[in-house]
């Protein structure tokens, strides 16, 4: 009896010691807390499309280039030179990468505009020689570079521009009269800076201002006594737009 006394109290002992030792080890593990939800960064990486809408100020300039006969009144080399300005309005599409901070992209925008305008030469007093002007479609390719801080974007671009200009002339009155009017596609080169704002994952919008310079084409417009024949251009067009794009979802960079 006393030998199976001690031989219950021997297992109850090392049936307790495990216990203990087993506890003793859940105890010693360490708590990992889980990690903290961070709101992602605004990514400016991918394709985006748009709308676009403000003024815009055409500097018009056409010359008498001598090569016709004589028209409006004005010798070779004489001209004139307007400024009109007015609404314009369209569309952009485009394409951003982001490295860091940094944002390099390219973009395509057409806009409609309504810059026009009206000069009188009353050189001898008839008023009979009008010429007419109007500048009315707009569009750019350019590459565009900037600095990302989270949600804004500040940045440059440059490139491509044409414009569609169209040039009248009306005379009446003397020996050479006649009346017409020839448009022309003019090509040149823009620049411009902007900011945007990103205010959601996907809507973005932003104000942006440009200036473009175009060369010379030759309108030549029938008349009684002949052709007559001008250099004219939109000398410069400058417009600032208010803008509002579209992002398609890119992958999401997250900051712990």
């Amino acid at each position: 009896m006393r030998n199976k006394l001690i031989a219950a109290f021997a297992c109850t002992t090392a049936l307790v010691s495990t216990g203990a030792a087993s506890a003793a080890d859940l105890a010693a593990r360490p708590y990992t807390k889980a990690p903290a939800y961070i709101e992602p960064l605004f990514n400016w990486t991918g394709f985006y499309v748009g709308g676009h809408i403000g003024g815009a100020w055409t500097n018009e300039q056409f010359i008498n280039n001598g090569t016709g006969a004589p028209f409006g009144d004005l010798v070779p080399g004489q001209g004139y030179r307007q400024r009109g300005a007015g609404i314009m309005g369209g569309a952009q599409i485009g394409y951003n990468w982001q490295a860091n901070n940094y944002v390099f992209g390219m973009e395509g925008t057409i806009s409609g505009l309504d810059n026009k305008g009206t000069v009188v030469n009353t050189a001898f007093g008839a008023g009979d020689d009008v010429f007419t002007w109007r500048t009315n479609v707009l569009a750019t390719v350019v590459g565009r570079a900037g600095f990302a801080v989270q949600n804004n974007l500040f940045y440059v671009k440059g490139g491509y521009a044409g414009v569609n200009n169209r040039l009248n002339v009306s005379d009446t009155v003397g020996a050479a009269q006649g009346s017409g009017g020839q448009t022309h596609w003019a090509n040149g080169w823009t620049v411009g800076a902007g900011w945007e704002y990103g205010i959601t994952r996907n809507w973005i919008v932003g104000l942006e201002y440009n200036y473009a310079a175009f060369g010379s084409q030759t309108y030549q417009l029938g008349g009684l006594s002949g052709n007559y024949t001008f250099d004219a251009k939109p000398r410069d067009i400058q417009w600032a737009v208010v803008r509002a794009s579209y992002k398609f979802d890119a992958p999401v960079i997250a900051r712990y």
